[in-house]
């Protein structure tokens, strides 16, 4: 089974939206205070606490547009925050649901079919870990079970790295 790595988002597109840059939709990001859980950071992987304020924004998590790549609605810390490191470890925001669907997507970052499946939480590493090690999937996405919202990434190790691409937003 391959070694699985958990991605965040990317820091120059954090650092583009705390800049003042645009999200995928051209817009400035909002401005909101965290109400509590709920709102986790895609950056450091972290619940964003209650009385924080946070970006809310639309991302779309692909280098360019096509009919799969979603677009939907992320939190960010508003002030920096350091991506999250421990890749191998399941981030603290996916301890927040009892599942998350779990999806593969192929070199030409589409959906691969068949593959989505809501995941509980303690199997996400494995199943993604299964997915991986077939020919046709690239990478997987974490998404919300409940709305679907990009949560991360899953690259198997020694593939080729989610850290710097910028062309996402």
């Amino acid at each position: 089974m391959p070694t699985i790595a958990f991605a965040a988002m990317p820091t120059a597109d954090a650092e583009m939206l705390w800049s003042g840059g645009a999200d995928a939709y051209g817009h400035q990001p909002e401005t909101m205070i965290s109400d509590g859980p709920g709102h986790p950071c895609r950056h450091c992987l972290r619940n964003i606490n209650d009385g924080e304020e946070l970006l809310v924004f639309a991302y779309r998590p692909f280098p360019e547009l096509q009919p799969y790549a979603e677009t939907g609605p992320i939190f960010l810390h508003k002030t920096p925050c350091r991506r999250y490191e421990a890749e191998e470890i399941l981030p603290p925001v996916l301890t927040t649901s009892k599942d998350f669907i779990v999806r593969g997507y192929g070199k030409n970052d589409r959906i691969v079919y068949g593959t989505g499946a809501v995941t509980a939480t303690d199997d996400i590493a494995v199943y993604a870990a299964s997915l991986l090690e077939r020919p046709d999937i690239a990478y997987v996405h974490v998404r919300s079970a409940r709305n679907n919202c990009y949560q991360c990434r899953i690259d198997k190790v020694g593939a080729p790295a989610y850290a710097d691409a910028s062309a996402f937003i």
